[in-house]
């Protein structure tokens, strides 16, 4: 083989191997994605429930001490 044509085989190996690791990175970055969307709709579930106690704490009556104190 001449100069030429291992210089273009190592390049095209080079590609291979890059277009094979955006792949597998691409692909790890969808997972993380779900695993924030998760933790974003969990956090909006939690947000929700957290004022939606908040609110009945407010609407409950004052504590106070019994008559006999």
């Amino acid at each position: 083989m001449s100069n030429t044509d291992e210089r273009i085989t190592r390049l095209e190996e080079t590609v291979a191997h890059q277009a094979k690791t955006i792949e597998e990175l691409s692909d790890q970055l969808a997972e993380q994605w779900k695993v924030v969307e998760q933790a974003r709709a969990k956090l909006d579930r939690l947000t929700e429930r957290f004022l939606t106690l908040e609110e009945q704490s407010l609407d409950a009556p004052a504590i106070t001490k019994p008559p006999h104190y």
